[in-house]
């Protein structure tokens, strides 16, 4: 048990994480607003710790203090949620494709900051972060806290009045606000708990990785974590967990195939770089085959599941 955890616990917590970010992008779609500023935020958690960690946490003791960290998940989730109010009141009046566009700008916006600011450590980053646990499978001691305590909290919000409004509004914005409903204020809010959770995702990972540059922060990432939501449901957020760690699974499982041996070499480099090309085939085929994704809502009922078998 040693011996696995030793070479996949990096691989566990990777999909833990990607889990997480899958729900932090649910959030918006929760009201029907396609937002892909996830990355950004998770960008601006991961620098918000490394700052912290490198130049204001400082600690003589081998291990970076656990109430450190958990005081940088704070404070990366309250700045992520004021940068998430001050993008989302304007950005949110935009539908669609062009919300998506207004949002893929925002990354944009902040990874060339990033780029450029000192503090930052322009294009080299920051290297170095300290590490509060000896083992990277002992990150899951955060982690996987932090994405049972998160999938409560939306199953919970999915049933009380506050979710409700988010389902009158995806189904029907019109109607909703004729019903008495803020949209603004409702898809506002979706989309700052969103940010919230991927600025505390991105203060997390920063550690795990034990450096951050802006390449965590890229259109790229935008559409890996579209993938997550659309591929494996987006209008449950089991959906977006399971496809959070199947995709994030994914290119390692490639990178497998690549390396067995017995494949045309062009094949191979194909399974080892073409994630993107491949996620990419999955959303086109996905949305065609499946437009409400793997995990549907009903899927676990009895009902739909004696129908399907009765096919």
């Amino acid at each position: 048990m040693a011996e696995f955890f030793s070479t996949y616990g990096s691989l566990i917590i990777s999909m833990v994480l990607g889990a997480l970010l899958g729900l932090s992008l649910y959030l918006p779609l929760m009201t029907g607003q396609l937002s892909l500023a996830s990355p950004g935020f998770y960008a601006l958690g991961g620098y918000i710790a490394a700052i912290l960690s490198t130049k204001v946490f400082t600690s003589s003791t081998d291990l970076f203090p656990f109430q450190y960290l958990l005081a940088e998940m704070i404070i990366a989730g309250a700045i992520s949620g004021l940068l998430g109010v001050a993008v989302g009141i304007p950005a949110l009046r935009l539908r669609g494709i062009y919300l998506a566009i207004a949002t893929i700008a925002f990354v944009e916006v902040l990874r060339v900051l990033s780029l450029n600011l000192e503090i930052t450590g322009g294009a080299v980053g920051i290297f170095g972060i300290p590490q509060p646990f000896q083992t990277q499978i002992e990150y899951l001691w955060i982690a996987l806290p932090l994405l049972i305590v998160t999938m409560v909290l939306i199953y919970r919000l999915e049933r009380i009045r506050v979710g409700r409004a988010f389902t009158a509004i995806r189904e029907d914005e019109l109607a909703a606000g004729a019903m008495g409903i803020d949209p603004t204020y409702y898809k506002v809010l979706a989309f700052t708990l969103g940010a919230i959770l991927a600025g505390v995702v991105g203060a997390i990972s920063a550690h795990f990785l034990n450096t951050w540059n802006a390449r965590q922060g890229t259109f790229d990432a935008s559409i890996i974590y579209l993938t997550f939501v659309l591929i494996g449901g987006s209008r449950t957020f089991l959906g977006s967990v399971i496809g959070g760690m199947v995709f994030t699974a994914l290119p390692e499982v490639l990178r497998g195939l690549a390396d067995t041996g017995g494949l045309p070499t062009w094949l191979a480099q194909f399974l080892r770089d073409g994630r993107l090309i491949i996620f990419g085939l999955l959303i086109v085929v996905g949305t065609i085959f499946f437009p409400q994704g793997l995990v549907t809502p009903d899927v676990f009922k009895k009902g739909k599941i004696r129908d399907r078998k009765s096919q």
